[in-house]
């Protein structure tokens, strides 16, 4: 399963993507991460799907500089043979 996540509040300046990579690669995901002009970090990260639902959670409350407002996720297509979880700048 593929998701595309927007993540609204305080989550640039902050480590915001860098915890998100750690988090994913800690869970075996990939996928990629960057910040986006209005302020938001957005991210397409690829897995099973019991442990999507973990990382979205997670990222709700675990970053301690992070304020995060708003998860907006969406279904999105697959990628074979990605192998990692990017920062992408």
């Amino acid at each position: 399963m593929r998701i595309r996540i927007k993540v609204n509040g305080r989550v640039q300046g902050v480590g915001f993507r860098y915890f998100l990579r750690t988090a994913a690669t800690e869970r075996a995901l990939t996928g990629w991460a960057r910040n986006c002009s209005n302020g938001t970090v957005e991210c397409v990260v690829q897995g099973e799907e019991t442990v999507l639902q973990n990382f979205v959670s997670y990222i709700e409350t675990g970053h301690a500089w992070a304020k995060v407002v708003e998860i907006i996720q969406e279904r999105c297509p697959e990628i074979q043979g990605e192998p990692t979880f990017e920062i992408r700048h």
